[in-house]
């Protein structure tokens, strides 16, 4: 038989309120009775009921985490498992659980998230990803649900957020191949209704034009965060008349593909093409050749994304918070993009 408040209560020599109110930290109770208390409990072996204890204290010091594609696809990326980590960490050090949710389309999610929240399971909600139209956040936003992008939103700017500043990370990863001589520098992008696709496109595109240099649409290639879509790219690119010396791309993982898609080509990274990408996750450096790559912080902004949307929930005297928070970024310059054009 479980052991219950009563047990516990009756064991420490105080009243079951008073057990409750250990379990909710309420200010009120001494320490040295919530020591005492909490000290039985794990004598006896005593585990809350978490709805219960929901009903009490008005939350269930849990949060959800939405996913931007089906899981069994969205863990094919390490950048998604290092944000993860990130949120996960912050959450179990603030006491909080973390509960993933996905779906195939945006329907989906909007009802697993109406499932988490309307249920009371969840206190709020982190979204991976940031799209130019998004029903999660429009039913986020007009239900006043406590939630954080990962990304920035264009239709509601004053969302609470953490985020790269991508437009000026592509302007330096790009900055980087035409300091290295490179003038056909070609772009291989992300889902375009995705505003870091965008932000990065345009960061590329500003590059080019400080740089008197020309931003050609057959120099640009759009797909998904997969490493088959680089490696797609590869084979419309290097069929081209004039083909592009140097890439920026995306995604570390969209790089691997492209990388693969150039040796079987018989083209060799840098001394054909030189690539750069973004993320840095741990496998550029094990590549072949090492990958330049544009470290965004990933952990960083998967901690401080927790971190804000914690802060929000337990905000009880509405102090007011920072909406938006930018992690910084660094260039990795490794041998991918060590090697400038050869003069034709």
């Amino acid at each position: 038989m479980s052991v219950t408040i009563k047990d516990v209560a009756k064991r420490a020599g105080v009243s079951p309120s008073t057990v409750s109110r250990v379990l909710s930290n309420h200010p009120r109770i001494s320490r040295e009775t919530s020591r005492k208390v909490k000290e039985i409990m794990e004598e006896m072996g005593y585990h809350p009921n978490i709805m219960a204890k929901s009903l009490v204290s008005k939350t269930t010091e849990s949060i959800c985490v939405i996913l931007p594609k089906p899981a069994e696809e969205l863990f094919l990326n390490l950048f998604f498992m290092e944000l993860i980590r990130g949120i996960v960490t912050q959450a179990n050090r603030s006491g909080y659980d973390v509960v993933l949710s996905s779906g195939g389309n945006e329907k989906e999610e909007v009802e697993a998230v109406s499932r988490l929240l309307n249920g009371r399971r969840v206190d709020g909600a982190i979204l991976l990803y940031s799209r130019q139209d998004d029903q999660v956040v429009d039913f986020l936003k007009s239900n006043n649900y406590p939630f954080v992008l990962v990304g920035r939103s264009e239709k509601y700017p004053d969302l609470l957020s953490v985020d790269t500043d991508n437009v000026q990370a592509a302007y330096d990863a790009t900055k980087h191949l035409i300091s290295l001589g490179h003038q056909r520098i070609g772009f291989v992008s992300g889902p375009p209704n995705l505003i870091v696709s965008q932000d990065r496109m345009k960061g590329y595109g500003k590059a080019l034009a400080d740089a008197g240099l020309e931003m050609r649409k057959e120099w640009i290639v759009e797909g998904e965060f997969l490493q088959e879509s680089g490696y797609r790219a590869m084979s419309f690119f290097m069929n081209l008349p004039e083909r592009p010396t140097a890439l920026v791309i995306v995604d570390d993982i969209v790089s691997f593909g492209v990388v693969r898609g150039l040796h079987e080509l018989g083209y060799k990274v840098p001394q054909d093409v030189s690539i750069i990408s973004f993320n840095n996750i741990s496998l550029t450096e094990l590549s072949t050749p090492p990958l330049s790559s544009v470290d965004i912080g990933i952990y960083n902004l998967g901690y401080t994304a927790s971190q804000a949307l914690i802060q929000t929930i337990r905000n009880d005297d509405n102090t007011i918070l920072p909406h938006r928070y930018i992690i910084p970024h660094r260039l990795m310059i490794r041998e991918s993009s060590m090697f400038s054009p050869q003069k034709s």
